[in-house]
Protein backbone atom coordinates (compact mmCIF):
# COMPACT_ATOMS: atom_id res chain seq x y z
CA UNK A 1 0.00 0.00 0.00
CA UNK A 2 1.40 3.44 -0.83
CA UNK A 3 2.26 5.45 2.24
CA UNK A 4 2.51 9.16 2.83
CA UNK A 5 5.92 10.78 3.45
CA UNK A 6 7.48 10.35 6.86
CA UNK A 7 6.92 13.55 8.88
CA UNK A 8 9.77 15.42 10.47
CA UNK A 9 10.31 15.70 14.19
CA UNK A 10 9.68 19.43 14.39
CA UNK A 11 8.10 21.07 17.43
CA UNK A 12 4.35 21.54 17.59
CA UNK A 13 3.58 25.21 16.88
CA UNK A 14 0.29 27.15 16.71
CA UNK A 15 -1.20 27.04 13.23
CA UNK A 16 -3.54 29.57 11.64
CA UNK A 17 -6.89 28.10 10.52
CA UNK A 18 -6.88 26.89 6.92
CA UNK A 19 -10.31 26.14 5.45
CA UNK A 20 -10.67 22.81 3.68
CA UNK A 21 -11.37 23.07 -0.06
CA UNK A 22 -14.47 20.91 0.26
CA UNK A 23 -15.05 19.56 3.77
CA UNK A 24 -15.81 15.90 4.19
CA UNK A 25 -19.56 15.23 4.23
CA UNK A 26 -21.36 16.58 7.30
CA UNK A 27 -22.98 13.22 8.08
CA UNK A 28 -19.62 11.42 8.34
CA UNK A 29 -19.25 9.19 11.41
CA UNK A 30 -16.93 6.59 12.86
CA UNK A 31 -17.36 2.85 12.51
CA UNK A 32 -15.78 -0.13 14.29
CA UNK A 33 -12.07 -0.09 15.17
CA UNK A 34 -10.05 -3.22 14.43
CA UNK A 35 -7.56 -4.32 17.10
CA UNK A 36 -4.81 -6.85 16.44
CA UNK A 37 -4.67 -8.99 19.57
CA UNK A 38 -2.42 -11.69 20.97
CA UNK A 39 -4.82 -13.38 23.42
CA UNK A 40 -8.18 -13.43 21.68
CA UNK A 41 -10.00 -15.15 24.55
CA UNK A 42 -8.73 -12.64 27.12
CA UNK A 43 -9.66 -9.65 24.96
CA UNK A 44 -13.04 -11.13 24.08
CA UNK A 45 -13.88 -11.62 27.75
CA UNK A 46 -12.98 -8.00 28.49
CA UNK A 47 -15.04 -6.41 25.74
CA UNK A 48 -17.95 -8.82 26.14
CA UNK A 49 -18.12 -9.55 29.88
CA UNK A 50 -16.74 -6.31 31.31
CA UNK A 51 -17.83 -3.68 28.77
CA UNK A 52 -21.05 -5.49 27.95
CA UNK A 53 -20.63 -5.66 24.17
CA UNK A 54 -22.48 -8.37 22.25
CA UNK A 55 -20.74 -10.74 19.85
CA UNK A 56 -22.21 -10.06 16.41
CA UNK A 57 -22.71 -13.33 14.59
CA UNK A 58 -24.44 -14.57 11.48
CA UNK A 59 -23.67 -15.56 7.89
CA UNK A 60 -22.77 -12.66 5.67
CA UNK A 61 -21.60 -10.43 8.49
CA UNK A 62 -19.02 -8.13 6.96
CA UNK A 63 -16.60 -8.84 9.80
CA UNK A 64 -16.65 -12.64 9.34
CA UNK A 65 -13.36 -14.34 8.48
CA UNK A 66 -12.23 -14.70 4.88
CA UNK A 67 -14.18 -17.04 2.61
CA UNK A 68 -13.61 -20.68 3.37
CA UNK A 69 -12.48 -19.99 6.92
CA UNK A 70 -8.83 -19.75 5.88
CA UNK A 71 -8.36 -16.16 7.02
CA UNK A 72 -7.44 -14.83 10.44
CA UNK A 73 -9.85 -15.37 13.31
CA UNK A 74 -11.91 -12.22 13.88
CA UNK A 75 -14.69 -11.45 16.31
CA UNK A 76 -16.90 -8.35 15.98
CA UNK A 77 -18.62 -6.92 19.04
CA UNK A 78 -21.10 -4.10 19.46
CA UNK A 79 -24.39 -2.88 20.89
CA UNK A 80 -27.83 -3.20 19.29
CA UNK A 81 -26.24 -4.83 16.28
CA UNK A 82 -23.95 -1.87 15.65
CA UNK A 83 -20.27 -2.92 15.48
CA UNK A 84 -17.89 -1.19 17.88
CA UNK A 85 -14.69 -3.22 17.94
CA UNK A 86 -13.27 -6.05 15.85
CA UNK A 87 -10.74 -8.31 17.54
CA UNK A 88 -8.41 -9.90 15.00
CA UNK A 89 -6.17 -12.66 16.28
CA UNK A 90 -2.53 -11.88 15.41
CA UNK A 91 -0.42 -13.93 17.85
CA UNK A 92 2.81 -13.63 15.88
CA UNK A 93 3.07 -9.85 16.16
CA UNK A 94 5.19 -8.09 18.81
CA UNK A 95 3.68 -5.59 21.27
CA UNK A 96 3.61 -1.96 20.20
CA UNK A 97 6.94 -0.31 21.05
CA UNK A 98 7.06 2.57 23.53
CA UNK A 99 7.15 5.92 21.76
CA UNK A 100 5.68 4.61 18.52
CA UNK A 101 2.58 5.91 16.78
CA UNK A 102 -0.73 4.08 17.03
CA UNK A 103 -3.97 4.03 18.97
CA UNK A 104 -4.49 6.31 21.98
CA UNK A 105 -8.07 5.22 22.55
CA UNK A 106 -11.30 4.07 20.97
CA UNK A 107 -14.13 6.19 22.40
CA UNK A 108 -17.54 4.57 22.96
CA UNK A 109 -20.37 7.10 22.99
CA UNK A 110 -23.46 6.28 25.08
CA UNK A 111 -26.95 7.61 24.46
CA UNK A 112 -27.53 8.36 28.13
CA UNK A 113 -25.73 8.58 31.45
CA UNK A 114 -27.52 5.52 32.85
CA UNK A 115 -26.02 3.28 30.17
CA UNK A 116 -22.60 4.79 30.70
CA UNK A 117 -22.91 4.37 34.48
CA UNK A 118 -23.88 0.70 34.13
CA UNK A 119 -20.80 -0.01 32.02
CA UNK A 120 -18.56 1.95 34.39
CA UNK A 121 -19.98 -0.02 37.33
CA UNK A 122 -19.20 -3.27 35.49
CA UNK A 123 -15.59 -2.14 35.09
CA UNK A 124 -15.42 -1.31 38.81
CA UNK A 125 -16.82 -4.72 39.69
CA UNK A 126 -14.99 -6.99 37.24
CA UNK A 127 -11.80 -5.20 36.14
CA UNK A 128 -11.05 -2.17 38.36
CA UNK A 129 -7.35 -2.36 37.49
CA UNK A 130 -8.20 -1.28 33.92
CA UNK A 131 -9.64 2.08 35.03
CA UNK A 132 -7.17 4.94 34.55
CA UNK A 133 -9.09 8.22 34.99
CA UNK A 134 -11.94 10.57 34.17
CA UNK A 135 -12.56 14.12 32.97
CA UNK A 136 -15.30 16.63 32.32
CA UNK A 137 -14.48 17.97 28.85
CA UNK A 138 -17.26 20.61 28.86
CA UNK A 139 -18.78 18.96 25.78
CA UNK A 140 -18.78 15.51 27.37
CA UNK A 141 -18.19 13.40 30.47
CA UNK A 142 -15.50 10.78 29.95
CA UNK A 143 -13.98 7.78 31.73
CA UNK A 144 -10.75 6.16 30.59
CA UNK A 145 -9.66 2.52 30.59
CA UNK A 146 -6.81 0.38 29.29
CA UNK A 147 -7.76 -3.07 28.02
CA UNK A 148 -5.70 -6.17 29.00
CA UNK A 149 -3.32 -5.69 26.05
CA UNK A 150 -2.77 -1.97 26.59
CA UNK A 151 -5.26 -0.47 24.14
CA UNK A 152 -6.94 2.68 25.41
CA UNK A 153 -10.74 2.85 25.72
CA UNK A 154 -12.90 5.88 26.52
CA UNK A 155 -16.50 5.61 27.73
CA UNK A 156 -18.37 8.90 27.34
CA UNK A 157 -21.64 10.78 27.14
CA UNK A 158 -22.18 14.03 25.24
CA UNK A 159 -23.91 17.09 26.59
CA UNK A 160 -26.44 18.47 24.09
CA UNK A 161 -24.91 20.64 21.39
CA UNK A 162 -26.78 23.73 22.55
CA UNK A 163 -24.70 23.58 25.74
CA UNK A 164 -21.34 23.47 23.95
CA UNK A 165 -19.32 26.66 24.10
CA UNK A 166 -18.07 27.81 20.73
CA UNK A 167 -14.59 29.29 20.36
CA UNK A 168 -14.33 32.86 18.99
CA UNK A 169 -12.47 31.68 15.88
CA UNK A 170 -14.67 28.64 15.29
CA UNK A 171 -14.66 25.15 16.74
CA UNK A 172 -15.58 24.25 20.31
CA UNK A 173 -14.14 24.90 23.75
CA UNK A 174 -12.96 21.78 25.58
CA UNK A 175 -11.16 21.29 28.86
CA UNK A 176 -10.18 18.49 31.24
CA UNK A 177 -11.91 19.29 34.52
CA UNK A 178 -12.21 17.01 37.54
CA UNK A 179 -14.96 14.40 37.31
CA UNK A 180 -15.66 12.23 40.36
CA UNK A 181 -16.56 8.69 39.18
CA UNK A 182 -18.13 7.79 42.55
CA UNK A 183 -20.44 10.82 42.44
CA UNK A 184 -21.32 10.02 38.84
CA UNK A 185 -22.28 6.45 39.77
CA UNK A 186 -24.30 7.56 42.79
CA UNK A 187 -26.30 9.93 40.63
CA UNK A 188 -26.79 7.89 37.46
CA UNK A 189 -26.49 4.17 38.21
CA UNK A 190 -29.90 2.57 37.62
CA UNK A 191 -29.00 -1.04 36.85
CA UNK A 192 -25.70 -2.57 38.00
CA UNK A 193 -24.77 -4.39 34.79
CA UNK A 194 -24.75 -3.21 31.16
CA UNK A 195 -28.09 -3.89 29.46
CA UNK A 196 -28.33 -5.21 25.94
CA UNK A 197 -30.52 -2.28 24.89
CA UNK A 198 -28.07 0.38 26.10
CA UNK A 199 -26.86 1.98 22.88
CA UNK A 200 -23.17 2.66 22.32
CA UNK A 201 -21.30 3.52 19.14
CA UNK A 202 -17.77 4.61 18.27
CA UNK A 203 -18.07 8.35 18.78
CA UNK A 204 -14.46 9.18 18.03
CA UNK A 205 -11.00 7.67 17.70
CA UNK A 206 -7.85 9.23 19.17
CA UNK A 207 -4.47 8.42 17.62
CA UNK A 208 -0.86 9.04 18.60
CA UNK A 209 1.37 10.48 15.88
CA UNK A 210 4.80 11.99 15.44
CA UNK A 211 3.90 15.53 14.44
CA UNK A 212 0.66 17.55 14.82
CA UNK A 213 1.31 19.76 11.78
CA UNK A 214 1.82 16.75 9.52
CA UNK A 215 -1.32 15.15 10.95
CA UNK A 216 -3.24 18.32 10.16
CA UNK A 217 -1.95 18.17 6.60
CA UNK A 218 -3.33 14.66 6.23
CA UNK A 219 -6.62 14.66 8.16
CA UNK A 220 -7.66 18.26 7.43
CA UNK A 221 -6.02 19.29 4.15
CA UNK A 222 -6.21 15.89 2.42
CA UNK A 223 -9.29 14.20 3.95
CA UNK A 224 -11.33 17.33 4.66
CA UNK A 225 -12.09 17.06 8.37
CA UNK A 226 -12.52 20.45 10.04
CA UNK A 227 -10.43 21.63 13.00
CA UNK A 228 -12.48 21.98 16.19
CA UNK A 229 -9.72 22.51 18.75
CA UNK A 230 -5.93 22.44 19.08
CA UNK A 231 -4.19 22.53 22.43
CA UNK A 232 -1.52 20.82 24.55
CA UNK A 233 0.06 18.95 21.63
CA UNK A 234 -3.24 17.57 20.35
CA UNK A 235 -5.53 18.30 17.40
CA UNK A 236 -9.27 17.59 17.34
CA UNK A 237 -11.07 17.36 13.98
CA UNK A 238 -14.61 16.52 12.94
CA UNK A 239 -17.35 16.59 10.33
CA UNK A 240 -20.60 18.50 10.62
CA UNK A 241 -19.65 20.56 13.67
CA UNK A 242 -19.18 17.65 16.09
CA UNK A 243 -16.58 18.25 18.82
CA UNK A 244 -14.32 15.59 17.29
CA UNK A 245 -14.52 12.41 15.27
CA UNK A 246 -10.74 12.04 15.18
CA UNK A 247 -8.01 13.37 17.43
CA UNK A 248 -4.24 13.09 17.29
CA UNK A 249 -1.57 13.81 19.88
CA UNK A 250 2.18 13.64 20.33
CA UNK A 251 2.12 12.82 24.05
CA UNK A 252 5.17 10.58 24.27
CA UNK A 253 5.38 10.05 20.50
CA UNK A 254 6.81 13.33 19.17
CA UNK A 255 9.10 12.59 16.25
CA UNK A 256 7.78 9.06 15.73
CA UNK A 257 8.10 7.72 12.20
CA UNK A 258 6.01 5.08 10.40
CA UNK A 259 4.78 2.25 12.60
CA UNK A 260 6.28 -1.20 12.49
CA UNK A 261 3.83 -4.11 12.36
CA UNK A 262 2.70 -4.76 15.92
CA UNK A 263 -0.22 -5.60 18.12
CA UNK A 264 -2.73 -2.82 18.72
CA UNK A 265 -4.41 -0.77 16.05
CA UNK A 266 -5.42 -2.66 12.93
CA UNK A 267 -7.54 -0.04 11.21
CA UNK A 268 -9.93 2.84 11.79
CA UNK A 269 -13.21 2.78 9.87
CA UNK A 270 -15.03 5.90 8.74
CA UNK A 271 -18.49 6.01 7.14
CA UNK A 272 -19.66 8.79 4.81
CA UNK A 273 -23.38 9.13 4.04
CA UNK A 274 -23.56 8.29 0.33
CA UNK A 275 -21.68 6.76 -2.58
CA UNK A 276 -21.42 10.26 -4.04
CA UNK A 277 -19.72 11.42 -0.84
CA UNK A 278 -17.29 8.53 -1.17
CA UNK A 279 -16.57 9.56 -4.75
CA UNK A 280 -15.93 13.14 -3.69
CA UNK A 281 -13.50 11.93 -1.04
CA UNK A 282 -11.80 9.69 -3.60
CA UNK A 283 -11.11 12.69 -5.82
CA UNK A 284 -10.07 14.85 -2.90
CA UNK A 285 -7.42 12.50 -1.54
CA UNK A 286 -6.06 11.73 -4.99
CA UNK A 287 -5.69 15.44 -5.71
CA UNK A 288 -3.76 15.69 -2.44
CA UNK A 289 -1.34 12.98 -3.59
CA UNK A 290 -2.77 10.16 -1.47
CA UNK A 291 -3.32 7.04 -3.59
CA UNK A 292 -5.81 4.74 -1.83
CA UNK A 293 -6.48 1.07 -2.27
CA UNK A 294 -9.86 1.31 -3.98
CA UNK A 295 -12.22 -1.59 -4.68
CA UNK A 296 -15.08 0.68 -5.71
CA UNK A 297 -16.93 0.27 -2.41
CA UNK A 298 -14.22 1.28 0.07
CA UNK A 299 -11.14 3.46 0.15
CA UNK A 300 -8.21 2.30 2.25
CA UNK A 301 -5.12 4.40 2.90
CA UNK A 302 -2.51 5.08 5.56
CA UNK A 303 -1.59 8.31 7.29
CA UNK A 304 2.09 9.32 7.56
CA UNK A 305 2.55 6.90 10.49
CA UNK A 306 0.87 3.92 8.76
CA UNK A 307 -2.28 4.21 10.84
CA UNK A 308 -4.75 2.62 8.41
CA UNK A 309 -8.06 4.33 7.62
CA UNK A 310 -10.86 2.61 5.68
CA UNK A 311 -13.80 4.65 4.35
CA UNK A 312 -17.10 3.33 3.01
CA UNK A 313 -20.60 4.70 2.32
CA UNK A 314 -23.44 4.23 4.79
CA UNK A 315 -25.96 3.54 2.04
CA UNK A 316 -23.96 0.49 0.92
CA UNK A 317 -23.90 -0.77 4.54
CA UNK A 318 -27.68 -0.79 4.55
CA UNK A 319 -28.02 -2.47 1.15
Amino acid sequence: MPTAPVPGAGADVPLAPRPAREPIAAGTAMDAVTLLVDDLDLQLRYYRDVLGLTVLEGPGDRFDGDAGGAGPVRVALGRRGVPVVVLQHAPGLPPRAAGSAGLFHTALLFDDRAGLAATLASVARHAPHTYVGSADHLVSLAFYLTDPEGNGVELYWDRSRDRWQRAPGGGVLMDALRLDPHAFLREHLVHPEPAGDDAAVVGHVHLQVGDVAAARGFYVDALGFEVQAEWHGALFVAAGGYHHHLAVNTWGTAGAGPRASSLGLGEVRVVVPTVDDLGALRERVRSAGVVPDDDGATLRFADPWRNVVRVSARETHAA
